[in-house]
């Protein structure tokens, strides 16, 4: 009977907040701080595999409230940076580079229940882009959206390619010295290159949760706006990733603290990378499976007794799920505005 009554909470919770969403969507206010709140959780909740799933994975032996507070001051430190700095602005000034320069000034339920739609979605254990499935359902330009999966699918490729290319190199090393305990070296290495992919990401991301509130907050909104999203941050350490992190986890060694500072590293030089070369948001989830994809067909390519066809699985269930959360995206976006949707059916021919 326990077991029935927990599985029966998840869409008990789903219908309660699609209540909440209705009601709340002609109150421009109400509807803002509550497509914050639930975007707040569930963007971090969904990217937390790209971000903080190999720093869990890997210190999962550890406190959760120990890796709660490290991750937590970064945060705090990120984004009290970009308010400093953008007047006010959270979002590194992204926003803006997409046109959006103002907060929406009225909402309609599909808007409010996008939040509520990647919760469902990383529920299921599908890493989608929260770029593409929450700026999208606020911005009236086909061209923003389009501009954002051009420069995700080019990140895809980017990591695809050094992963193999790293793995490809590395990967023997690694199986040498796969029995041996790591050295002390290797716990501050990873806790501070997991540290620089957290920061970056959140430069890169932060616009996701940010796009409904003003551009520039005040010094209680932004309090408000930092301690949700901490404790926010806590309670998904102290469910030490949810189902999604399974994703990581199923992945060859990605336990082994040498392994998931190697991917860190990397992911969050590609990052960084792709940010100074352009502006544009990204979907820093196709970046991530590119580099897990590229890295696990390396690895079971050079074992000896490497699996390829399970590789090559891993792959394309990532892959797939990546394009389903693509399309609801589109749709989303489709269905609240007509003028992205007159485009898009243009550049097709529909009519």
């Amino acid at each position: 009977m326990q077991l029935i009554s927990r599985k029966s909470v998840f869409p008990f919770i789903v219908i309660l907040l699609t209540i909440i969403c209705w009601i709340v969507a002609p109150n421009k206010d109400l509807a803002m701080w509550t497509i914050f709140f639930l975007a707040a959780y569930s963007a971090i909740a969904n990217d937390s595999i790209q971000t903080i799933g190999t720093f869990i994975a890997s210190n999962s032996h550890r406190k959760w409230y120990y890796l709660w507070l490290f991750m937590g001051s970064i945060f705090l430190a990120t984004v009290t940076y970009s308010w400093l700095n953008y007047g006010g602005d959270i979002s590194h000034g992204r926003l803006t580079t997409k046109g959006l320069n103002e907060a929406p000034s009225n909402f309609v339920f599909l808007q409010v229940f996008a939040p509520v739609v990647l919760l469902i979605i990383t529920r299921l254990k599908m890493p989608v882009s929260t770029s593409i499935l929450l700026l999208s359902a606020f911005t009236t330009k086909a061209s923003s959206v389009t501009s954002i999966i051009s420069k995700s699918f080019f990140g895809y490729m980017i990591a695809f390619i050094a992963a193999i290319f790293v793995w490809t190199l590395t990967t023997h090393i690694f199986e040498k010295y796969k029995k041996e305990k790591p050295s002390r070296i290797w716990v501050p290495l990873q806790w501070i290159s997991s540290g620089a992919l957290w920061s970056t990401w959140i430069m890169q991301d932060m616009a996701n949760i940010a796009v409904v509130l003003p551009r520039s907050l005040n010094t209680d909104q932004f309090v408000l706006v930092a301690a949700t999203v901490f404790f926010g941050l806590g309670l998904l350490f102290y469910l030490k990733g949810d189902k999604i992190q399974e994703i990581v986890t199923e992945k060859s060694d990605i336990i082994d603290v040498r392994a998931a500072t190697v991917v860190d590293f990397i992911y969050a030089c590609l990052l960084y990378y792709l940010k100074i070369i352009s502006s544009i948001p990204i979907s820093t989830t196709w970046v991530f499976i590119g580099l897990l994809g590229g890295r696990e067909l390396a690895i079971n390519f050079r074992k000896n007794n490497g699996n390829m066809f399970y590789a090559f699985r891993l792959l394309a269930k990532d892959t797939l799920y990546a394009f389903i959360g693509l399309l609801v995206s589109v749709i989303l976006a489709i269905s609240i505005n007509e003028n992205m949707r007159i485009q898009i059916f243009s550049d097709l021919g529909i009519n």
